[in-house]
Order: C-alpha cells, then sequence, then structure tokens
C-alpha cells in the first residue's frame, strides 16, 4: 500500500504572492527523487458542492527553484567557482511542475488551492482529463498511446463525430519528425478508423490515398517483411488493434502510365489498373495544369475556358479538335498553313495564344512522363470515371510519385473535383459512399498560403470547408504547416505535430499552443507526437506502431 501512495503521490500544489494559481493554471513541487516529465496528467482535490471534485493537469515545464539571490551567490559560495569545494551556504531549493488545467470531474473550475496533494493520473483518470469518458464506445477511434513517467500506459481516443462528422471533420499532421513518419501515422489512423467501425458499417466508408513518395503504400495489402517486436505487439493490443494489412480483396491500385505504355511507378504490384489522360477526359480540368503559372491578366484563363466550352460543347471551331495533336497543330488555335499561332481568336491576341500553346507544348510534349495520350488504348483507365464508381468499404491507391508537378497537380485536382462531385451531385444511377476518407502527403504544393488562389487550391478548400457536411475527410500532411493555407489547417478539428523547429512553431499557425508547449515540440523524438484534438483542452504526446504492411527498403 505505502509503495503504491509513494508512486502516486508526487507532491504538493503551491501558490505564492507572486505566481498565483488560476482556473487554467496551477503549480505544485515534487518530493525529492520524484521523476515527472511534460505532457505527464496529473489529479488534485478540487473542493466541490457535493463532497469533492478532482481537476485533472496537463505537465508543461519543469523548474528547479532554490532560497539563492542571484546566481553570482551560488558562484561566490563555492569559493568564487572552485569546482571541487562544496558551498559554504548550502541552498534550499525545490523542483517545481507548471500545469495546465485540463478537466474537473464535477466542473468546478476554482482555482486549486496551495497545500493539495498531487497525484499521477491512473488510465481512468487520463480518460476523464480528456473528455474521453464523455464519448461512447462506438465513437471512439485510438490514435496512440499515452505513456507517463511511472509507467501509466492509456489509449488517447479520437471521437468519431469530430473526424468523420457531422460534428467536425479533417486531420493534418505536420513536421520533420522523420522519413516517412507522417504517413506511417496517418496510415494507422486509417487502419483504426476502419478497423473500430462495426460490421454493419464497414461498407460505407471508401478510402483515397494519393501516393507522392516512393513506393511505400503501394505494398498497403503485403505483410512487413520483418517480425514484430514484442514493444509493438503489446502497444498493438494496448490500443485495441490487430496489426495487419489491408485486405488484398478491398485494396485498387491506380498507376500512371509511362512511355511505352507500362506503368510509371517504384513498386509495380501485383495487380493494378493503368490511367492516363487523353484530351476528352482533360478539357474541362485544363486549368489544373497551368495551376502554377502567372497570369496577372487571367488571359490563360480566358483561353482555357474558350476551349473547355468549345469541346464539351462541340461548337464549330472544334469540330476536328479530337486529340493534344489536334489542339496544338490545328485549328482554331493553330494555322497550318502559315504555321504559326493564329493572330486573333474570340478577341484574344495571338501572342497571348502564343504563349498558351507553348506551355502546353511544354506540358504535354515536351516534359511529360507518358502520361498524356492522344488515344486511349483498351487497358487505360479514365481515372475519374474509375472514382466515379468507388465503392464503401475498398481502398483506392493512386500513385503519383514518377510524374512531374504538373501532372500532379492535375491529377489531385482531378480526384478532389470527382470526389466533390460525387458527394454534392451525384451522377443517376450512381451510390456514392456514406463516407469518404482522402489522404495527401505535401498538402503545401497543391494549397499554399499567400497569393492568388489557384484553382486547385480553391478545390482543397471547398473540401476543407464543406467536407463535413458532404461526408469526406481530408487527412493531409506536410513539413511546415506555416506553408499551407490557413483555412484548410483552420477546419481540421484534429492536428497532429512531431518535431519542429523553432522558427517554424514561432510562426502564427501555432497560436493554439502555449509557449511551454512549443517549446518541448523541438524536442520530440521521431515517432513520438502532439496531438491536438477537438475534445480535448491541451495537446497530448503520444506514440504509435509502426505500419502493419510492407514497406519499400524493409
Amino acid at each position: 500500500m505505502n509503495e503504491k501512495k509513494s508512486i502516486q503521490e508526487i507532491g504538493k500544489t503551491s501558490a505564492t504572492d507572486r505566481e498565483a494559481n488560476t482556473s487554467d493554471k496551477f503549480t505544485f513541487w515534487l518530493a525529492p527523487e520524484i521523476i515527472v516529465n511534460p505532457f505527464d496528467i496529473v489529479e488534485v482535490e478540487q473542493v466541490s458542492h457535493e463532497g469533492k471534485s478532482k481537476t485533472f493537469g496537463l505537465v508543461t515545464i519543469l523548474e528547479h527553484r532554490t532560497d539563492s539571490p542571484t546566481h553570482l551567490a551560488n558562484f561566490i559560495s563555492s569559493n568564487f567557482g572552485e569546482l571541487t569545494e562544496e558551498p559554504n551556504t548550502p541552498r534550499q531549493g525545490t523542483t517545481v511542475a507548471k500545469v495546465n488545467v485540463l478537466n474537473n470531474d464535477k466542473d468546478i473550475y476554482m482555482p486549486i488551492t496551495s497545500e493539495k496533494v498531487v497525484k499521477f493520473a491512473d488510465e481512468e483518470g487520463v480518460h476523464e482529463a480528456l473528455g474521453i469518458k464523455d464519448m461512447s464506445e462506438k465513437d471512439r477511434i485510438p490514435a496512440g498511446l499515452i505513456k507517463m513517467s511511472n509507467g501509466t500506459t492509456s489509449v488517447a481516443y479520437i471521437d468519431r463525430r469530430y473526424v468523420l462528422g457531422p460534428e467536425s471533420a479533417h486531420v493534418n499532421i505536420t513536421g520533420i519528425s522523420g522519413l516517412a513518419t507522417k504517413t506511417s501515422y496517418a496510415m494507422f489512423l486509417i487502419q483504426s478508423i476502419l478497423q473500430r467501425t462495426p460490421e454493419e458499417d464497414k461498407d460505407k466508408i471508401a478510402v483515397i490515398i494519393l501516393n507522392v513518395k516512393h513506393g511505400d503504400l503501394l505494398q498497403i495489402d503485403q505483410r512487413p517483411g520483418r517480425k514484430f517486436s514484442v514493444e509493438e505487439m503489446e502497444m498493438w493490443e494496448a490500443l485495441g488493434l490487430e496489426p495487419k494489412p489491408f485486405d488484398s480483396d478491398k485494396v485498387h491500385y491506380f498507376l500512371p502510365r509511362g512511355n511505352k505504355g507500362l506503368p510509371n511507378c517504384f513498386i509495380e504490384p501485383s495487380f493494378y489498373q493503368i490511367y492516363a489522360y487523353d484530351l476528352e477526359a482533360t478539357a474541362d480540368k485544363l486549368d489544373l495544369l497551368f495551376a502554377q503559372i502567372p497570369d496577372a491578366y487571367f488571359t490563360l484563363e480566358s483561353i482555357i475556358g474558350e476551349i473547355r466550352e468549345g469541346i464539351r460543347n462541340r461548337e464549330p471551331d472544334f469540330k476536328n479538335v479530337y486529340s493534344w495533336d489536334n489542339l496544338l497543330n490545328g485549328r482554331p488555335l493553330f494555322n497550318p498553313e502559315t504555321r504559326a499561332a493564329v493572330n486573333n481568336w474570340r478577341g484574344i491576341r495571338g501572342s497571348s495564344i502564343g504563349v498558351f500553346r507553348r506551355h502546353m507544348r511544354r506540358m504535354i510534349k515536351t516534359t511529360q512522363s507518358g502520361i498524356f495520350v492522344d488515344n486511349l488504348t483498351s487497358n487505360e483507365k479514365v481515372l475519374s470515371d474509375e472514382i466515379l464508381n468507388i465503392k464503401g468499404g475498398h481502398i483506392y491507391v493512386i500513385d503519383i510519385a514518377k510524374l512531374y508537378e504538373h501532372e500532379q497537380m492535375l491529377v489531385f485536382g482531378d480526384l478532389l473535383r470527382t470526389i466533390y462531385s460525387l458527394k454534392s451531385e451525384p451522377p443517376d444511377e450512381v451510390t456514392a459512399p456514406e463516407k469518404i476518407i482522402f489522404f495527401v502527403d505535401e498538402l503545401n504544393k497543391y494549397a499554399p498560403k499567400g497569393g492568388r488562389v489557384a484553382p486547385l487550391t480553391q478545390n482543397v478548400l471547398e473540401i476543407a470547408e464543406r467536407g463535413r457536411s458532404l461526408g469526406v475527410t481530408l487527412i493531409s500532411a506536410q513539413q511546415f504547416m506555416s506553408a499551407v493555407h490557413p483555412r484548410v489547417t483552420g477546419n481540421c478539428a484534429t492536428k497532429v505535430i512531431g518535431r519542429s523547429g523553432s522558427s517554424e512553431i514561432m510562426s502564427s499557425d501555432y497560436g493554439f499552443l502555449d509557449k511551454e508547449i512549443k517549446s518541448n515540440i523541438t524536442r520530440l523524438s521521431k515517432g513520438e507526437l502532439l496531438l491536438s484534438h477537438a475534445v480535448y483542452r491541451q495537446p497530448i504526446k503520444i506514440i504509435f506502431p509502426k505500419p502493419a504492411f510492407k514497406q519499400q527498403g524493409v
């Protein structure tokens, strides 16, 4: 009994004339030999209308205080800096922990009075502190494990209603915490969502994954080429999840067409479909190719609009335009007789048309990976047609890792527009999945902060702002949150932060974090993440298991 007491009771609250305890923060001193770290969760007794209540708090920073008036006094006390000398004046000191209030089990937020015993929270206390006890069992999604200094382990659950709707939606992951850490966490979270979905609802969720780097996400149906360690297995068991790859019967891989019609990818899965873009499938998406090209006077936008309507309605000018070659080397933009761009077309000057054609020739002919074709073969798919027919319970991986940047913009924008259209105005005889989860890495490329909002960025904003009501959840990742449009990250109810530099976390995008918590972000280790969720009053530190599917080079 005494041993348990000595482990749990760690100090007493302290308030002074200069440092008061408030309804949001309190301070406590630590008993000798007690070890506490930032992000530990503690509890302390509080007053209540009926008996007693418990206030829970998150340790944010620790300080050691002594009765020495200055550092110089300490120097003099050691015989003016003699390292081997015992101080002439032994100092009285203690370690002091500062705590942010998380919760009170009876909603009492009076300041904590001095001399109250502080304890480590147990697993039940952690759930009370974070508001997890108020979540229904069916809405709890394991998002990682909390491990405290005294060995207490607790599952950090997030609320399904704030991830998939209807209360809120979207998850953003940021940081420079190591190779594939952000991607690994996103895949862990997707697996957690799917495994914890009731059996009767599994066919209501479809997942679309964009593979933007290497070939790691082209083997998610394969078991890893290594054995799980005892620690990893214990972690999966504690989370209540099964360490297994995604079901190969439910996974679909779409690879971009490369040269000679072969798939253009780092790893070739055992089953896949090839997608490509002919003019007919791209006419209403040409603006996505120009997402990063300056257009100060909207001239290019005008030309793109005319081409889109002309091909869609088969206007007389476009009666013979059926391929990329027709568009670039024939009328209405090019005069085959003079072998030059037309002088004027629908009020647009020939020089502007020439600029458009040069950009198009570069993107479609000169620097293209093989994805653009004049005619689709029988085994080459139109990606938007395939996405319009996605089914709940299935996972769709679209590879863009080896594409040029303008090609990546096209594919990503195509997916966003198709998903938005599918959920907002589904075609006749098409039943869209109730929920769609869309994962993309390197979000800063597609929705950058600052400058003119490009059509692609606008598509991302529409998903971020209307996705919750449509049943679309965006799980996104990037190295620097400060590089992403704030309306995207601002609409994410769940933010996950890995180790980041001090200059990054000082940006206004991290304004929701306390100064003390920001300083701890720079010390996070690989595999450690900070989790901020709409239900939690403060962010918490979590760990999570390595992927349960095969990865490139592992």
